[in-house]
């Protein structure tokens, strides 16, 4: 196939381009300032240019609390920028596949969320990602995920051994749980998704859940280190506080995948202890 990558200068993106390079597809690779798809003229040009068989969109204005006092942006980016995608997509019979997140749900659920939970964004972040799901349209496919982390931008990972090579405080809070997810696991499954042209939407998290204290600990025991260096607290005793609500619990069940009989990605633990040795050595 030809591949267009939306935001390929992301985290994700920058993986998502990697996975459809090794296997052989023809990838077209766009950053903001390549493309700037919050503008309908740029993203109808490089879809006529290009005529892929499918666009990922990456991009995204993921900046959580500045979303709280940029609502414009947040949804002129995580939104109508989407409904460009899928007139382009439409015109240009190209398959889209965007990406969303787990701040489309409150987080008051007790148990994981899967695909036919009802929505109740609670940060405008999460209400324009939910938008912006909305603009994908029925033959998109809408992939949601949660706490990325990779060898590429800041995550996770990268500020637990930062602030382990220090003699500073590392704590991270207790009562906020989700599904960490690896960028590589991620873009395997999207690249499959988009192969197959399947419509609809799918939850793609590596299995089990953490909370960020949790998976604190499990960085430092990869990185071989003391894990009782980390300290727990609860969302409300961060300093400053956050601007945007953050749900509680935004476990996510990979339960679409798992009943259209595809591959689930692996547990966190055996892509972390990867990506901590990678980032150490």
């Amino acid at each position: 196939m030809k591949v267009l990558v939306t935001g390929a200068a992301g985290q994700l993106g920058r993986d998502v381009v990697e996975r459809f390079a090794a296997s052989g597809h023809e990838v077209v690779a766009a950053g903001r300032g390549d493309l700037d798809i919050s503008r309908r003229d740029q993203v109808l040009g490089a879809m006529g240019a290009v005529r892929p068989d499918a666009v990922v969109n990456c991009a995204a204005y993921t900046a959580v609390d500045d979303c709280e006092t940029d609502a414009d942006r947040a949804f002129a980016v995580n939104s109508l920028a989407v409904r460009h995608l899928a007139e382009a997509a439409r015109r240009f019979d190209a398959h889209l596949c965007h990406l969303s997140t787990d701040y489309v749900f409150s987080g008051d659920k007790p148990e994981p969320y899967h695909e036919w939970d009802r929505p109740d964004p609670r940060s405008v972040y999460g209400a324009s990602k939910l938008a912006g799901e909305q603009e994908a349209g029925e033959v998109a496919t809408v992939v949601r995920t949660s706490w990325l982390c990779g060898r590429h931008g800041a995550n996770m990972v990268g500020t637990v051994l930062r602030l382990a090579a220090d003699d500073g405080p590392m704590n991270f809070v207790t009562d906020q749980r989700g599904s960490p997810s690896f960028t590589p696991d991620v873009a395997a499954v999207i690249e499959r998704l988009c192969v197959d042209r399947l419509p609809g939407l799918y939850h793609v998290t590596n299995q089990g859940e953490a909370s960020w204290y949790e998976l604190a600990r499990e960085v430092m025991v990869a990185a071989g280190l003391d894990p009782d260096r980390v300290a727990s607290i609860t969302t409300a005793e961060l300093v400053p506080p956050r601007a945007a609500p953050r749900p509680a619990n935004s476990v996510l069940k990979n339960r679409a995948l798992a009943l259209a009989g595809l591959e689930l990605p692996v547990d966190f633990r055996e892509p972390l202890r990867r990506l901590v040795s990678e980032l150490l050595g």
